[in-house]
């Protein structure tokens, strides 16, 4: 050993004795207490901490290890002891949701090492938050089954993006009066709905009038109205445009129905040159032709809340006959108990009834004369006066203000009636003073007499938009249960004995 007390390698191996030095003694025996100091004491092997000795032989000096813990073991540790007289620390909260298991990125350790079925960790719990807003959608005569908890998001949220828009109409009825299925992706779960229907003699204006309360307006091109129009090449061969029944239905949810032209000789005419075949209770082409109308119509006074009649010309009695044969061949309302068996016209209470107006398109300028219409709703009352049809009390154009001279009470007997004039397109041209007037009169327009047609139509879409929707049946009906009402409705008026036992007179 050295004198600073460190040992240097290869001294003390085995056989070989240690020099003495001058003046030291011999070693006595192991345990014998020793006087002198301490480097006179013969060198013995240290002991290690762990209980070993030192090996004997060349001591080599290896790289010093450090004994410290992984960083989250650490960290462990560090939450586990808790300093005396200090606050007690919590977890923090990760307000993170993982994509998928654990084990992936943005996952915590403790729920990716949370076994299966040991319950939701704490921090779904406490901390989670959906990426995307999640509505909660009031699930209708579901009962208390129904809890919030069972709503898919995802249909949630498809509950809530706005119903597809129609651009143009679609079959109902095809013209082999078979009915069609297609509307029935354009309907909806909800009862807030309005339901118009249109009849009217060829030639009326019932597509164009269709078409500028559901989604156009005049200045529009009429190639582009969601009802198609008499083309210039249909009005001089003198056929229809329409047939069967129309469907179009508007984001504000108003269902828009368009017939083909009841009475239409074109049809007739097709019948006859064609020599298609009619039906076997059907004898003459003439009562088919009549009959296909009665159907339409009554089917419209039974699943609609408004039917527009419109006329081009003042007025047609036969017209009003055959809207008084339709409303007694029209289907009794069925009942909550699907029992037809009361009888029509005895119960008004039970019985549904829609709503009349009468449009008077193309009107000449003598027919806004107050005179002249005073008149003309006199007539119209007097013969609608047995009829339970609603033809009265809901629409005015007192209210308009297309008359604003004359007081609300002016006409005695007011019905659903309604004046168009000639659409700006399809006039003449208006009359201009004579050559003998100054050239700054001759540029002026003449008298006109009443409010332009661009003008008249919003006044007749709000009052017609306006009308009270009453209950078509016995039970609230939604968007698809109208659909299924009016496809029942269909087939029973197909088979009405009713109709068979009139076309049978008829013949």
């Amino acid at each position: 050993m050295s004198e600073s007390g460190h040992s240097q390698p290869g001294m003390y191996c085995p056989g070989r004795r240690r020099r003495r030095r001058r003046g030291e003694r011999d070693v006595g025996p192991p345990g014998q207490n020793l006087s002198g100091p301490s480097r006179d004491r013969e060198y013995q092997p240290r002991e290690r901490r762990d209980g070993s000795e030192e090996p004997p032989g060349p001591l080599i000096q290896k790289t010093p290890i450090i004994l410290a813990k992984p960083p989250a073991e650490r960290a462990k540790t560090t939450q586990n002891v808790v300093p005396s007289g200090g606050p007690v620390l919590e977890k923090p909260i990760m307000l993170m949701k993982a994509r998928d298991d654990g084990g992936k990125p943005g996952t915590p350790p403790e729920a990716a090492a949370q076994p299966p079925g040991a319950g939701p960790s704490k921090i779904e719990r406490e901390g989670q938050r959906p990426t995307q807003p999640v509505y909660q959608i009031q699930n209708r005569g579901m009962g208390g089954s129904a809890t919030s908890s069972a709503v898919d998001p995802l249909v949630g949220q498809a509950k809530l993006i706005p119903p597809e828009k129609m651009k143009h109409s679609i079959k109902l009825v095809d013209e082999q009066m078979n009915w069609c299925d297609n509307a029935m992706e354009y309907l909806r779960d909800q009862t807030d709905m309005l339901v118009v229907g249109v009849i009217g003699l060829q030639g009326s204006g019932k597509s164009t009038i269709m078409s500028l309360l559901s989604a156009n307006t005049p200045e529009e091109d009429p190639r582009a109205y969601v009802f198609r129009a008499q083309t210039q090449e249909i009005k001089e061969r003198g056929g229809n445009q329409s047939s069967g029944v129309d469907f179009f239905i508007t984001q504000e949810r108003v269902i828009f129905l368009d017939t083909q032209p009841i009475l239409s000789p074109s049809i007739l005419d097709h019948l006859i040159n064609n020599d298609r075949k009619l039906p076997p209770e059907y004898n003459l082409p003439h009562t088919y032709v009549e009959m296909q109308s009665l159907q339409i119509t009554a089917f419209l006074f039974t699943v609609c809340h408004v039917v527009i009649v419109v006329q081009d010309w003042f007025t047609d009695i036969n017209l009003y006959r055959f809207l008084q044969t339709a409303e007694m061949l029209k289907p009794s309302t069925p009942s909550a108990s699907h029992d037809s068996s009361g009888s029509l016209g005895k119960e008004d209470g039970a019985e549904y009834y829609p709503h009349i107006v009468f449009l008077q398109n193309k009107a000449r300028r003598d027919d806004f004369c107050p005179k002249n219409m005073k008149n003309m709703h006199m007539v119209v009352d007097k013969l609608m006066a047995h009829s339970h049809l609603k033809y009265k009390g809901t629409l005015s154009m007192l209210d308009c203000n297309i008359f604003p001279g004359l007081r609300s009470d002016y006409l005695e007997n007011e019905v659903n009636m309604f004046l168009l004039p000639v659409q700006e397109g399809e006039e003449d041209n208006l009359n201009k003073a004579g050559s003998g007037t100054y050239p700054l009169f001759s540029l002026l327009p003449g008298y006109r007499g009443h409010l332009t047609f661009s003008a008249m139509v919003p006044k007749l879409r709000s009052q017609i938009l306006a009308m009270p929707r009453s209950q078509l049946s016995h039970t609230i009906l939604t968007e698809k249960n109208w659909f299924h009402y009016a496809a029942r409705i269909w087939d029973g008026v197909k088979k009405s004995s009713a109709l068979s036992e009139y076309s049978r007179l008829l013949s």
